[in-house]
């Protein structure tokens, strides 16, 4: 298909760098010389110095969700520094510590965009996998650089770590804003948390940054632990356990659902109290069998949430700061990312992948 005008003027003013780009279904990541565009006078140039590994990733490249343009260079948890900023750039200064999560513009007209809802966007630009305005395709932060419009980009706190950062502009929004929306970030409210990995969590962080109580349920009893030590929680709940499931019940104001299997939901409504919510963020391959009963009977909410709009990430990453809260992470270089991927599709990570981009990713390709 030929390009279009505006395409083709965009390629006029390209830059070449290195990302880490799949070719085919395989997956498969290797380096690639990809275009990015020059500074604009509303853009921020960044170096991209961490990128996390989100699961969304792993199906991205492998075209588990049938919409995979290839080559596709992944990654929207990026961290590092920017070293260009354009003529109207009024937020960002070279040298200043910033991220940039899943989506890197959108209309900036509509009504959920002047709302503060860019997520939400029918025009949203996704970091990768999506076709920005001038006709090209968007490539993500498994790369060495990148050039965003500045209401995009958010800014790190001095004592936000970019490596434990950068996960939180995906995992981080994505549990913070139901939490936000659906009156869980108040002390005193009882948040469940179902899933403890990527994205649990960092809920699990959250809910005690707010002063809430926090429970997670699990599938693995092995889990406990370290879910009641080193990540806070008060309680866990082991869901093949009867006796614990039943001491649960009606006791839970709000459950975020972080699995993307398909499990039934019944029993997890029957923890929540009257009027309780449960929000979903994960995305299981199936349709979901809900019982009305389960909702009806008790004035129960099943909703979902889908990241965040820019302030909201701006104020969680703000919040996660002051609170001390970040993502666990494993560290992996350049070279090791296929085997983090193939570790990531059998959950061996605790609990977050992030590459180190700045000090592992060559600069040139062979």
């Amino acid at each position: 298909m030929a390009p279009t005008a505006a395409a083709a003027e965009a390629e006029k003013n390209q830059h070449a760098v290195v990302g880490l780009a799949a070719r085919y279904a395989s997956g498969h990541l290797s380096p690639l010389s990809i275009p990015r565009r020059s500074t604009g006078d509303d853009d921020v140039a960044i170096k991209i110095l961490y990128c996390g590994i989100c699961h969304s990733d792993l199906h991205s490249i492998k075209n588990e969700w049938n919409n995979t343009v290839y080559p596709i260079v992944p990654g929207h948890e990026i961290s590092g520094v920017v070293t260009e900023v354009g003529k109207n750039v009024t937020k960002f200064k070279a040298g200043d510590k910033v991220g940039v999560g899943c989506m890197v513009n959108s209309c900036q007209s509509c009504e959920s965009c002047n709302n503060g809802f860019e997520n939400h966007c029918p025009g949203i630009i996704l970091t990768y996998n999506s076709v920005d305005k001038d006709g090209t395709v968007t490539y993500g932060g498994y790369s060495s650089m990148v050039v965003v419009h500045e209401r995009f980009v958010v800014r790190f706190p001095e004592s936000m770590p970019l490596d434990r950062g950068a996960p939180l502009l995906c995992a981080g929004i994505t549990v913070y804003s139901p939490m936000k929306y659906h009156g869980l970030n108040v002390p005193g409210k009882h948040v469940g948390v179902l899933g403890l990995g990527g994205l649990g969590h960092v809920a699990v962080k959250f809910a005690k940054a707010f002063g809430a109580k926090g429970t997670v349920r699990s599938s693995a009893p092995g889990k406990e632990e370290e879910a009641l030590g080193r990540l806070g929680a008060d309680a866990f709940v082991v869901s093949k356990n009867a006796d614990e499931m039943r001491a649960a019940t009606g006791t839970i104001d709000g459950i975020i659902n972080t699995v993307s299997a398909n499990i039934p939901i019944a029993p997890l409504l029957g923890l929540l109290k009257p009027n309780g919510k449960m929000i979903l963020v994960g995305l299981p391959e199936k349709p979901m069998e809900i019982p009305p009963f389960a909702l009806v009977a008790t004035s129960k909410t099943l909703a979902g949430s889908c990241i965040g709009g820019m302030a909201d990430t701006q104020e969680m990453i703000d919040l996660a700061a002051k609170h001390g809260v970040a993502a666990d992470v494993e560290v992996v270089s350049a070279d090791d990312v296929n085997a983090a991927m193939e570790r990531l599709a059998r959950a061996d990570v605790r609990y977050r992948f992030v590459i180190d981009i700045g000090n592992t990713l060559k600069t040139t390709t062979v």
